[in-house]
């Protein structure tokens, strides 16, 4: 038995930087009932990372909002990956040319090594997105946490 455990997880983002994309998740989920989550790992542990985000969605059973209108955004950092995934609600309804254009826009802002501006950026796009087609409602709650998700 231990006596004490050592996190090895890899910090990538400062507190305040985290403390930055937490506050651009709660802005964007302000007036929707869309929800935004965002997982960071070290590696993807599958090939294609769009099969690791659809795994890490259906395990934080973000599946289940009430409108099927919640979104991952995955990245794996040392493998430079990511992957958006969008539950049938919102997917349906923005189309996939709409996700593969806010893919590009990370991808150009983290060519730049801006990585806390393109997660707050495309943060805030899909917000409007959700707030377009899911506009907040007064019975609306915040059905999942809005926190950084850290893996492995």
């Amino acid at each position: 038995m231990a006596l004490f455990s050592i996190d090895k997880r890899k910090q990538f983002f400062t507190s305040a930087q985290q403390q930055q994309m937490v506050e651009a998740i709660q802005l964007a989920e302000k007036n929707t009932s869309g929800e935004v989550r965002f997982f960071v790992e070290s590696k993807c542990k599958y090939i294609d990372p769009v099969d690791r985000a659809k795994e890490i969605f259906f395990n934080l059973k973000m599946d289940q909002t009430k409108d099927r209108n919640a979104v991952l955004l995955y990245m794996a950092m040392d493998d430079h990956q990511l992957a958006l995934f969008a539950d049938e609600g919102i997917y349906q309804r923005v189309g996939s040319q709409y996700w593969n254009d806010e893919v590009k826009k990370i991808i150009a802002h983290f060519t730049k090594d801006d990585y806390t501006g393109g997660v707050c950026h495309i943060i805030s796009d899909i917000g409007d997105a959700l707030k377009k087609e899911f506009p907040y409602e007064s019975s609306d709650k915040n059905e999942l946490p809005d926190e950084i998700i850290f893996g492995n």
